[in-house]
């Protein structure tokens, strides 16, 4: 495991923090059977994470070892249900909460996949549910681009061979793992050091200040939390809601470039004022809340799948009443911490956090508000077994914050998906509707066109409707 994945694993036991993504797709039909499992089988050719399971290193000395599960059976983990008719999202999304609230079993790979029938108008949904240490958001649009089809027909893609087992030696996988470190921590110093010599005989003061703003900006970075924000959401537990918002991409993008900024800052903006508009509904005034946001780290040199993010934990603007002050606000808080010096050493600072004792890093995440993403989706229609995938919701896991917002783009619509910690956020349908009137205040700038919302699953009006 890297890093950042031993980072995830050990968060997990405080089980608040379980890093679960739960996605959901709903397709236009059923897909033939037989050339579905056929492409979960080469998806987990493709990505040999997918065929292992974590062994634990001898006392201690190592993160748990990744080693192809000699009893892999595929029917264990691709399952289909039958819904009772007509099903709707509501149904759909009471499962996938319980998908997102159960524990993988530790001695089988972490993941597992349920086809559902049965919704009105002839349709399925796809749950997939996935351990974060085997895919981050943008590692999981990539598998997807390799297994999906462009069309119903499909294409013949070929049968990749078995995965080959790489972990035949407890001991050597611990001392492999140790020199990695190591000579990671070696080479990056010895490919430093002529450098940085040779900065402090001709910069010197440039020097010494760019060192000092690493320093700072590391302490930045991994600097304890040790209060929670909001007034309101302040309770945490194992129980989740789910819910879910639909939005019209090019909509949000000219919200965006009406303020000249970015996408991202459209969503994070819209999250806000939801937020801000939930805390009103409480009564509750609040200045600031705080974020836990992934920037990817990935290169077009990476495997497909594989945890190549870090979470950046900082405080947005909340009491900016003009949408595009708020907006821009939220620009330049973002900015800031994309261009933060440190952010290339996050392996090093998540091995620091893992020689923590785990209660310290658990409570650190747990006065966090709540998580927001956006994973760029596909902007051409894409097929899976014959079934064109209509809609695309991707929970990512609360990591001991309030709630998860998961914004997914995928032809034309910015699919967005709420999980929430119950215990924080006990009134979902309030909250979705509150976030609805968010992104609807944003999507103004850029005309009129309100999102879609669903609400929670276990409430009785869930069907998606005009907000």
């Amino acid at each position: 495991m890297s890093q950042s994945d031993l980072f995830s694993w050990n968060m997990e036991r405080d089980p608040i923090l379980r890093s679960t993504i739960v996605s959901v797709l709903i397709l236009d039909t059923d897909p033939d059977w037989d050339h579905l499992v056929e492409t979960i089988d080469r998806g987990t050719r493709l990505v040999p994470r997918l065929r292992h399971r974590l062994v634990a290193a001898p006392l201690g000395l190592a993160p748990p070892r990744w080693t192809v599960d000699p009893g892999f059976d595929l029917s264990w983990h691709l399952r289909r249900v039958a819904l009772p008719e007509p099903a709707t999202m509501s149904e759909v999304l009471e499962f996938a909460r319980t998908e997102a609230m159960t524990a993988f079993d530790p001695a089988r790979a972490l993941w597992r996949s349920t086809l559902l029938s049965g919704l009105s108008g002839g349709r399925c949904a796809l749950v997939m549910t996935v351990h974060h240490s085997l895919t981050d958001g943008i590692g999981g649009i990539q598998i997807a681009a390799a297994l999906f089809d462009f069309d119903r027909a499909g294409t013949d893609r070929g049968h990749p061979p078995e995965p080959p087992d790489d972990g035949d030696g407890e001991l050597r996988d611990v001392v492999a793992w140790n020199w990695a470190v190591g000579s990671d921590l070696l080479r990056d110093g010895i490919r430093a050091t002529p450098q940085t010599m040779w900065r402090a005989v001709t910069h010197p003061a440039r020097t010494v200040r760019d060192t000092a703003a690493l320093a700072t900006s590391v302490v930045r970075l991994a600097k304890p939390v040790t209060a929670t924000l909001s007034p309101v959401m302040t309770e945490r537990s194992l129980g989740r809601g789910l819910a879910v918002l639909d939005a019209p991409l090019e909509q949000m993008r000219r919200a965006a470039r009406a303020v000249g900024c970015t996408m991202n800052d459209a969503f994070l903006t819209a999250v806000v004022i939801g937020l801000r508009r939930y805390h009103d509904r409480h009564g509750a005034k609040v200045d600031q809340l705080r974020l836990t946001m992934p920037i990817s780290l990935r290169t077009a040199d990476d495997p497909l799948g594989g945890n190549r993010i870090t979470l950046t934990r900082f405080a947005l603007p909340v009491d900016i009443a003009e949408t595009e002050d708020l907006m821009r606000a939220v620009d330049a808080a973002v900015g800031s911490w994309r261009r933060e010096p440190a952010i290339p050493l996050s392996g090093a600072i998540a091995a620091a956090f893992n020689r923590l004792p785990v209660g310290v890093v658990t409570g650190m995440l747990k006065h966090v508000d709540f998580v927001a993403s956006n994973v760029p989706g596909s902007p051409v229609p894409l097929y899976i077994a014959g079934a064109r995938i209509d809609r695309m919701y991707a929970f990512g896991p609360t990591i001991g914050t309030a709630v998860n917002v998961t914004l997914t783009s995928h032809v034309g619509t910015c699919y967005v998906a709420i999980n929430a910690d119950s215990a924080a956020i006990p009134d979902l349908a309030t909250f979705t509707e509150c976030l609805a009137a968010g992104f609807a205040t944003v999507l103004r700038l850029g005309g009129e066109c309100p999102p879609q919302a669903a609400t929670d699953a276990t409430a009785e009006a869930s069907r998606s409707t005009p907000v």
